[in-house]
């Protein structure tokens, strides 16, 4: 990495997970706060650096308390999509979008984030997260299966890889690869579709781990060619992957209260929502966004597999091209609501009064923040261990609506606390987590005549206590 960032990579706990109060005068109804946060890169990039990615983000808890299993949203992350040389198929969807965040079926959430890989399959009939983690179930998987694990140093739970609870805006480096690990195949399930050999390889930058840790296996993508012929040597496991991705940040669900007040006008609440900052007063979100050549690894591993000089391991830097990021940004955060005839109503905030897009340098991308609006904080590490203190800026957490009778024009802008007529009792609601059934173990099969059993373990049981609360 350049520049000092390199000081904040976070540290993560390694293990293998196997296993308020709303006043009367609020809406009942489902209203909740989402949208996307959109991160643009200066320049396009050259063709040729199809052979994978890598970027740092800032890994962060959003929010301070557990909203439940309705919460989904990731921090800064990318969807990596094949390259074509022509027009790309119709009506398919198939990329690798996973990264750092929280989701509706994470069954040992905290509130530090975790991290999944995020493979899918053609138009999302097989979804892999990780080793021994996707779709379905083990009599009929979709994606439990797709992923294969390379590194013996590194134990990734099946819930996600846990990020060192306390997490407060160090850099997390992953990225993908491509790598030979298998041989091309002519036929697929006996089928006359081949797979081909495109390994994409999640590699890790952290303070305790570096390195290559697990790969989706090429026949996670081509299977799905044998129902579906067309697919055939357009997926991941024979293609490159297009340089120029989207960086974003996708939040679906923060909690979120509405109320009107005698006269008519209209206020909302969001449960609240932080960033973490630096020393400067900034945010940074996204540092050292990179694609690769084949000449980066891919050529030095081919050569070796054919009975040349062993490769070094090392991604050769000279063969990449880092993005810089203008500054620009724009956020597409809206406040949903019930609306009439059960169709939902969407009305933006006004998030360019208290935040504002920057580049921190070309390579770093980051937020301003309006602290007029916004407010500063100063919040304790979770991590007993430490006992840092880290700087945070929470957002407004009181809206009123503007123009809405107008849906072109409705907006809901940040107000202070006190301009909120006590009448509409949002200033009463407790933002916590809500009561929920216990979560399920994950337990692996347990039938002798599986390839979990057969061969099987050669030593233990053994135990991992895990940052999220769960035991291996």
């Amino acid at each position: 990495m350049s520049r000092p960032w390199n000081r904040l990579v976070v540290k993560f706990v390694i293990g293998l997970c196997v296993i308020g109060g709303i006043p009367k005068s609020c809406h009942a109804q489902r209203e909740y706060l989402a949208g996307y946060l959109i991160i643009p890169t200066g320049e396009k990039v050259e063709r040729q650096y199809n052979a994978g990615f890598s970027m740092y983000v800032a890994a962060w808890q959003l929010m301070n308390y557990y909203p439940g299993h309705d919460f989904q949203t990731g921090l800064p992350g990318t969807w990596m999509f094949a390259q074509y040389d022509g027009a790309k198929p119709e009506k398919m969807y198939s990329d690798v979008e996973g990264g750092l965040g929280w989701w509706r079926d994470t069954r040992f959430p905290t509130t530090t984030p975790k991290f999944i890989m995020g493979g899918v399959g053609p138009n999302f009939s097989v979804i892999a997260n990780g080793p021994a983690h996707g779709w379905g179930t083990w009599e009929k998987p979709r994606g439990l299966y797709g992923v294969a694990q390379l590194s013996p140093w590194l134990l990734f739970p099946i819930d996600g890889l846990n990020v060192k609870q306390g997490a407060a805006g160090e850099l997390f480096g992953y990225g993908y690869l491509k790598l030979p690990l298998t041989d091309p195949k002519p036929t697929t399930d006996g089928k006359p579709i081949p797979t081909g050999n495109n390994s994409w390889t999640l590699f890790l930058n952290t303070k305790n781990f570096k390195g290559p840790v697990a790969f989706f296996l090429p026949y996670f993508w081509s299977h799905q060619s044998v129902v579906e012929p067309r697919l055939a040597s357009l997926l991941h496991d024979s293609r490159p992957v297009d340089p120029n991705r989207q960086i974003q940040m996708e939040t679906q669900y923060i909690p979120c209260k509405m109320a009107t007040d005698s006269k008519g006008e209209h206020y909302a609440r969001i449960a609240p929502a932080s960033f973490p900052i630096g020393a400067d007063g900034n945010s940074v979100l996204v540092h050292q966004d990179t694609a690769y050549e084949d000449g980066a690894l891919w050529n030095s591993v081919v050569d070796w597999f054919k009975g040349g000089a062993a490769s070094n391991g090392r991604i050769n830097s000279e063969r990449s091209h880092i993005r810089t990021f203008p500054g620009r940004g724009s956020a597409t955060w809206q406040i949903h609501s019930p609306g009439p005839d059960n169709k939902e109503k969407r009305v933006p905030i006004a998030w360019n009064t208290f935040a504002n897009p920057m580049a921190i340098d070309q390579n770093t991308f980051g937020y301003k923040w309006n602290y007029d609006i916004a407010s500063k904080s100063t919040a304790s590490n979770s991590n007993a261990a430490t006992n840092a203190k880290s700087q945070l800026v929470t957002l407004p957490e009181y809206f009123h609506l503007e123009n809405g009778d107008d849906p072109k024009k409705a907006k809901w802008m940040p107000v202070k606390q006190e301009t909120v007529p006590t009448e509409t009792g949002l200033q009463q609601i407790k933002w916590e987590t809500p009561k929920e059934n216990p979560q399920e173990p994950y337990t692996t099969p347990d039938q002798t005549k599986t390839s979990w059993k057969t061969p099987g373990p050669k030593a233990g049981p053994f135990k991992a206590h895990l940052g999220d609360g769960s035991v291996v």
